[in-house]
């Protein structure tokens, strides 16, 4: 790690960050190398390496970041209420997921390898993310629905997450791919998809 304070080293690793961001939106993971990603910061790729040994630790701190601020938001999310009913904790959750489709598209890729290719202490702080993330879910379903069983709901609905990005989203390739093998599809919106999750789950609908 580069001397300096850690004030400055946090905020190199979220320019790393936000650049493989930015870079996600309109690359493929297979696409962006750490070149590309030092080509939208202020310093060299060689530089980068004080920060991350991999790209695949950027896409791991990526995701972090995504389970950080979605789990800050659900947390609010449960302080600020008293009750909620099924349909809007489900329009709650299906909100915010729409705003945090980078973290759906994020959990369609191959954790094994992004994971595998990731040092111990960068996958344990992810892991950490990981579980504020869960502890979020659960005291929403803790506080508004106690007669719900909130671990039956963990175990169905982050798993349901994986897939959430590729039946919501498609591109003109896998369209016409579709269409040519006759599938008999409808493409669904994160929320649709998340509320009919939710609903289910709690409010048996």
């Amino acid at each position: 790690m580069p001397k300096g304070s850690p004030e400055l080293t946090a905020s190199r690793r979220e320019e790393i960050i936000s650049a493989c961001e930015k870079l996600y939106k309109t690359m493929s993971f297979k696409e962006i190398t750490l070149k590309e990603i030092s080509v939208e910061t202020s310093f060299s790729r060689p530089s980068i390496y004080n920060y991350f040994r991999t790209k695949e630790e950027i896409f791991l701190a990526l995701m972090q970041r995504e389970y950080d601020n979605w789990a800050a938001e659900l947390n609010e999310l449960a302080d600020g209420h008293d009750s909620m009913s099924a349909e809007e904790l489900a329009a709650a959750l299906g909100h915010s997921l729409e705003k945090h489709e980078q973290l759906l598209k994020l959990l369609a890729m191959n954790h094994y390898d992004m994971e595998e290719n990731s040092r111990p202490e960068r996958l344990t702080e992810f892991k950490a993310a990981y579980g504020a993330s869960l502890d979020a879910v659960r005291a929403c379903v803790t506080k508004f629905f106690p007669q719900s069983d909130s671990e039956s709901f963990i175990f169905v609905f982050f798993p349901f997450l994986f897939g959430v990005y590729p039946y919501a989203v498609a591109t003109e390739k896998q369209l016409c791919a579709m269409r040519e093998a006759e599938m008999d599809f409808k493409m669904h919106s994160i929320y649709e998809l998340v509320y009919s999750c939710v609903m289910r789950l709690i409010g048996g609908k």
